[in-house]
């Protein structure tokens, strides 16, 4: 696969921890706009400008898009932001309690997502995808970065290791107890050398991010009768982890009310599956599903366990999807349903306790984490994913390092 190193605008240190902000995609509006309060300096701004307007704004509105340009804008006539002279590639640490992993912050060629170098195991939602598209046409930059993983390199863990012991750009401890780390390689061809020897990366979050990047970058090139290939529309940013390094969490789900009575329901779920009122609230291996409806825990479990051959069939959220959503509640297309939320892993199984002991939910469904090889089958296979089937944790910050193309 190509990289390259990029002239990255990147915060100045004395305000590194004031600028670099969770991805727009993870928070509320009420959220990003608590994450933001008293802080100008806020990525947030950049990245979800519609928190500087009313709750009740139209987030895709033009006015949105071009308060996130002045706001991008104002932060380099600040000089907030600061410009690198030369094009980089960078190491970025993240470490969340006793788990930490190293990326590698580099810029990506749309050709090789065109070519399915670079693939995906989710299908986009397509007013999600176009906003993205207007951000990044409205700031001509990459401003939040794609994570992508790659199959461990012997070789790349080494040139990892020796940086690692140097002095870093950046070392600060978030708000939310994540300590993140900014080395820049000395030299960028070694780098770019060994990656021509990795067959492929895998989008393992961020896939409106890198569609919204590939579109821009073809109707720039479709509309540049002098394309060459090397322009900077032609990358977009990412960051590159190893497989081995890499933590999922579970992607756990609500939902909101039934179309049955609970007897009905329960009736209907045990054609397929044995029900066990043992109060567990995590499942324990993979096939397991622990529900909790009317104040306690269940673990459901397969009654035919035949192989399952197929690599998204056989996940627990496809099942989940497959033999009670779909069938028994009627959610049938959980990205377009309100009768159906998705709660991350990081927040724990008492989140799910509160949306049905506070009314918020009639039931919640705790999962077991879909795994790296999992993503990988999937993505080998030309399949898609079921929405929501995984969460990373720790998340990158936006604002670290900015692709402005010029």
């Amino acid at each position: 696969m190509k990289i390259k190193g990029f002239k990255a605008w990147r915060p100045d240190e004395t305000f590194v921890k004031d600028v670099a902000s969770v991805p727009y995609d993870v928070v509320s509006y009420d959220e990003a706009q608590l994450l933001s309060k008293g802080n100008p300096k806020s990525f947030l701004n950049v990245v979800r400008a519609d928190i500087n307007f009313p709750k009740d704004c139209d987030p895709y509105s033009d006015e949105v898009y071009k308060k996130a340009k002045y706001n991008l804008d104002k932060l380099i006539n600040d000089k907030v932001l600061i410009k690198e002279k030369n094009d980089s590639i960078y190491l970025y640490s993240q470490k969340l309690d006793d788990h930490i992993q190293y990326g590698i912050v580099a810029t990506c060629h749309i050709e090789d997502y065109e070519n399915g170098i670079i693939k995906i195991h989710e299908k986009t939602r397509n007013a999600k995808e176009l906003d993205r598209v207007r951000y990044v046409e409205s700031q001509n930059a990459h401003t939040g970065p794609v994570f992508l993983a790659y199959r461990d390199s012997k070789k790349i863990n080494d040139h990892v290791d020796k940086l690692k012991l140097s002095k870093p750009l950046y070392h600060f401890v978030a708000d939310d107890n994540v300590e993140h780390t900014l080395w820049k390689f000395n030299e960028n061809s070694e780098i770019i050398n060994e990656f021509k020897k990795i067959p492929n990366a895998y989008v393992a979050d961020g896939h409106h991010r890198s569609a919204s990047a590939v579109k821009v970058g073809v109707d720039r090139r479709n509309n540049n009768r002098n394309h060459n290939g090397k322009e900077l529309y032609n990358y977009f940013l990412a960051v590159l982890f190893p497989e081995s390094e890499l933590k999922i969490l579970p992607y756990n789900r609500v939902v909101i009310s039934m179309n049955i009575s609970v007897d009905e329901f329960r009736s209907s779920l045990v054609k397929d599956f044995i029900i066990e009122a043992n109060g567990i609230d995590t499942p324990r291996n993979p096939g397991e599903i622990c529900m909790f409806i009317e104040g306690a825990w269940n673990t459901l479990t397969l009654r035919n366990k035949e192989d399952i051959s197929d690599p998204v069939m056989k996940l627990d959220v496809s099942i989940l999807q497959n033999y009670i959503l779909s069938p028994i509640l009627e959610i049938n297309d959980p990205r377009e349903s309100t009768n159906i939320d998705f709660v991350g892993g990081i927040k724990g199984t008492k989140e799910l306790e509160d949306w049905v002991n506070q009314e918020k939910a009639i039931m919640a469904f705790s999962l077991f984490p879909t795994s790296m090889k999992d993503l990988f089958d999937v993505a080998d296979a030309g399949k898609l994913m079921p929405p929501k089937s995984t969460w990373f944790e720790p998340k990158l910050r936006s604002g670290l390092l900015v692709n402005i193309f010029e």
